[in-house]
């Protein structure tokens, strides 16, 4: 067996993920929000306390991108240490939307306190993106939240 050590640059994972500006880029709508918390902190590159809703119930966050974007990774963060549930997101894009991802998570402190999930993708020519987020499936007053939501 033949074996050598190569080395990777200290940035390289930076290298890789060439995060969107979404400040930038994109208007964002959202259906409600808490004014401690708006959604630029959960779409800003620097790690942030990120967005919730001002109402419990679905919440929708929909990005409207200044000129159309290819998305090649999708990362979404969600966070919640207080109500015990179980969440249900949809990422849609598209204009007609069509559906993404679908995926459900229960929140159960102190093991399962944050939902991180990342998708590798092949969207081109992206104009609009929305996420829907039901916080509770079983219909309690728990408000939605994102912690994050980066392009690349």
């Amino acid at each position: 067996m033949r074996k050598r050590l190569i080395a990777i640059p200290a940035n390289a994972q930076e290298q890789e993920q060439k995060w969107l500006n979404l400040e930038h880029a994109a208007t964002v709508e959202v259906t409600s929000e808490e004014k401690q918390f708006p959604i630029e902190s959960s779409l800003s590159l620097e790690d942030t306390q990120g967005w919730r809703a001002a109402a419990p119930g679905a919440q929708t966050i929909r990005v409207l991108f200044d000129e159309p974007q290819d998305i090649r990774c999708i990362s979404l963060v969600f966070e919640e240490d207080e109500v015990e549930r179980t969440q249900e997101f949809v990422l849609r894009s598209g204009g007609p939307l069509r559906e993404l991802i679908r995926q459900q998570w229960n929140f159960s402190a102190p093991s399962s306190m944050r939902e991180t999930e990342e998708y590798r993708v092949e969207l081109s020519d992206v104009t609009i993106l929305e996420l829907t987020i039901i916080p509770d499936i079983g219909g309690g007053a728990a408000r939605a939240s994102l912690k994050g939501l980066r392009l690349a």
